[in-house]
């Protein structure tokens, strides 16, 4: 099957137009008339599962390999070293980032992953109503999404409604009308800023809200590669973060 043939379903069911300014997704490695004989689903490239792909084959990644532009290619870096295997094995590379945050991600993990009921989404923040305690909804969403601690700022005692932005979506803060943030990649001045605004935010990370993207996109693409003799694999790249408490030997 033809990359450009892929690429185009791709492209109806998220359209790449959709995405940031500065964003990199779409075709970052590849030829259109590339023919693919294989198809890998990761929320990231790593050495790893790359060494194991198979030779002219796709990845479909959520984070680009590439965000800005390379002056030299010396195979040092993460994305040069990873480029050097994907052109020796005849890998092909599409990223969707930015436009499936907005058409499929963030209602997906609100929905089938938190089990929010969303009442309303715009662009990249979706919102549910909630009227819970806080410490209720806090440790139900930190055990949804298995994290091993919470990160937290409360501002009030119940939550009423709620803002989700899988990722990194602190920037977005000018824009949330809620009186609770989920996101993740918080800082310390993000922590003070939503104070002084009284949203409370709950960190609940960036690859643990986002490794959804490889179930997700399976089952949208998956009958679509069935119909044309393509089998499609998701290969679960590894969170480059570890967490212990205190106590634990570091590993």
């Amino acid at each position: 099957m033809k990359l450009k043939e892929i690429y185009q379903f791709l492209d109806e069911l998220s359209p790449f137009e959709l995405q940031e300014k500065w964003d990199n997704s779409g075709l970052l490695v590849g030829n259109f008339d590339d023919e693919i004989k294989q198809v890998y689903i990761s929320i990231d490239l790593d050495e790893e599962n790359l060494e194991k792909v198979e030779e002219n084959s796709l990845i479909i990644t959520h984070h680009p390999l590439i965000f800005s532009a390379l002056k030299k290619v010396n195979y040092d870096t993460y994305s040069t070293k990873l480029l050097k295997t994907l052109i020796r094995k005849n890998i092909a590379l599409i990223s969707m980032h930015t436009n499936i945050d907005k058409t499929h991600l963030n209602k997906y993990v609100a929905k089938e992953v938190l089990g929010l009921e969303v009442v309303d989404s715009e662009e990249f923040i979706c919102y549910a109503n909630v009227n819970e305690e806080f410490s209720t909804f806090a440790n139900k969403i930190s055990k949804k999404l298995g994290l091993e601690y919470i990160k937290y700022v409360k501002c009030n005692d119940k939550v009423k409604r709620v803002a989700l932005v899988t990722g990194a979506g602190m920037s977005l803060i000018n824009e949330v009308k809620a009186d609770c943030f989920l996101t993740g990649d918080i800082k310390y001045h993000d922590a003070m800023d939503a104070k002084v605004r009284g949203i409370s935010l709950i960190d609940i990370r960036h690859y643990e809200s986002e490794k959804y993207f490889s179930v997700l996109l399976m089952g949208l693409i998956e009958e679509y590669l069935k119909k044309n003799k393509l089998k499609a694999i998701i290969t679960a790249s590894k969170n480059p973060f570890k967490f212990c408490t205190q106590g634990e030997t570091v590993e």
